[in-house]
């Protein structure tokens, strides 16, 4: 891996690492970006959804990560994968691992459902709103990879 660069030579991406490419879940087939990343200090994977208005943070993630105890910047009701989800604004911080280069450090804006077993199997979300829009990022599909920097 090569990390990018801005026409001028200054620094795109500060960081890549490789992603998977498969479905979110067992029971679909349309394969998505899988992201390695630490939520707070629990490590687990999230889909890349440029879609989605915020992070999505799992249930099980967040009580592991210590997120249910701070105090949500709003409560919202979010339609998520045909689900009227009741759940939790928060801050918080979520950090892309590096397999080359720096990892980067977000101070992310997530929705957490409140409900774990309506959240079934799904996984965590990174959204645009919140996350994506707070990075420099791009994806080589020919070898996996999702590059990240700081914004200019």
């Amino acid at each position: 891996m090569a990390l990018l660069l801005f026409p001028d030579g200054e620094a795109f991406a500060t960081g890549a690492m490789r992603y998977d490419y498969a479905p979110a879940t067992s029971s679909e087939t349309t394969n998505r970006i899988i992201l390695t990343i630490a939520v707070e200090t629990v490590i687990t994977e999230a889909v890349v959804d440029t879609g989605a208005p915020y992070p999505i943070i799992t249930p099980r993630i967040a009580r592991l990560a210590g997120l249910s105890q701070m105090t949500p910047l709003e409560r919202i009701t979010m339609l998520v994968r045909g689900m009227r989800l009741e759940g939790s604004v928060i801050r918080l911080n979520i950090t892309l691992i590096a397999d080359e280069g720096e990892d980067q450090d977000v101070a992310a804006t997530a929705f957490i459902p409140d409900v774990e077993e309506y959240w079934g199997n799904f996984p965590s979300f990174i959204g645009q709103i919140g996350f994506l829009e707070r990075i420099c990022f791009a994806v080589n599909p020919s070898n996996n990879t999702f590059y990240f920097g700081q914004l200019p």
